[in-house]
């Protein structure tokens, strides 16, 4: 199926960038394009516009910054962070949730900020990074502004970005947080969309939970924190029995719908419960290490 005719700009700056979508009517942010291109060929949604951000310096870093925390720039795509050193080394579990997101031809070219500003339930980068607290920010002809990305999502497809603003970049914050893992469930090992997707963030005193965070992908409308698993446990031992009952607690915290093709909201729950257990006992691993 062939692309339909579009005006393409390719400007050299955030600014010019933000000023481009608030002066032409349909415009659309291109960057990666491995989601945005399909729907384009196939009619979901047609731009008049289409402004890259090829040619916009900066967005493709990946450091560790005194006082941020690791900065991740939008444009730096999945592969870039599975083989970050930076990442590998402070937060090995965003570099596993962007190795597990579709083939290598696609981890190419689709990026962190696309994986965000798409708002798609099952995407694998949100879970971690909200279980990690990380923000994002975002850029506009009027200022700029950081959101904790957790805070994005208002449904499907749909977020709190505004007309005109650009995704720049997102910032793991330095935490007192000690081992953190993201568990994907799909239904094949490769290159599939997650049918649950479980995030943990632990803080250890010996094996007493002090802190934790944990995030579900692609149970409810929007990637969710976990309240009431992460309120059972902080300050409790990391036993068999606790992690047992948390799981429960998950299964009933998720908000998932049942899909003809994939699973069921009954399976979805208990895969959740047996995720939730699996991604906080890698994440006590983790922190002991």
């Amino acid at each position: 199926m062939y692309l339909p005719d579009f005006d393409y700009y390719t400007p050299e700056s955030v600014e010019a960038v933000s000023n481009m979508l608030l002066e032409k009517e349909g415009s659309k942010i291109l960057s990666g394009g491995t989601d945005l291109i399909p729907m384009v060929k196939n009619g979901v949604i047609q731009p008049a516009t289409l402004i890259s951000l090829k040619k916009v310096p900066g967005l493709k870093k990946i450091e560790n910054v005194s006082g941020r925390g690791v900065v991740i720039g939008a444009a730096s795509t999945h592969n870039d962070l599975v083989f970050s050193e930076v990442l590998n080394k402070k937060y090995n579990s965003v570099s596993n949730a962007a190795q597990q997101m579709a083939a290598n031809q696609v981890r190419h070219g689709g990026t962190i900020g696309g994986n965000i500003a798409t708002a798609t339930p099952s995407a694998d980068l949100p879970p971690i990074l909200i279980a990690l607290g990380a923000k994002a920010t975002l850029v506009s002809a009027k200022g700029k502004r950081e959101l904790a990305v957790e805070d994005i999502f208002t449904g499907p497809r749909t977020t709190v970005i505004e007309r005109g603003e650009v995704l720049t970049e997102v910032v793991i914050p330095d935490s007192a947080f000690t081992g953190s893992s993201y568990f994907k469930y799909a239904l094949r090992k490769s290159g599939a969309l997650a049918v649950v997707g479980v995030a943990a963030a632990v803080q250890m005193d010996g094996n007493v939970i002090k802190d934790i965070r944990v995030a579900f992908g692609a149970v409810a409308p929007t990637p969710m924190r976990a309240k009431k698993v992460e309120e059972f446990l902080k300050g409790k031992e990391a036993t068999e029995a606790n992690l047992e009952a948390a799981a429960d607690i998950a299964r009933g915290e998720c908000k998932p719908i049942s899909e003809k093709h994939r699973a069921s909201e009954e399976y979805r729950r208990d895969m959740v419960g047996v995720f939730t257990k699996r991604a906080i006992k890698k994440a006590i691993a983790e922190g002991h290490n």
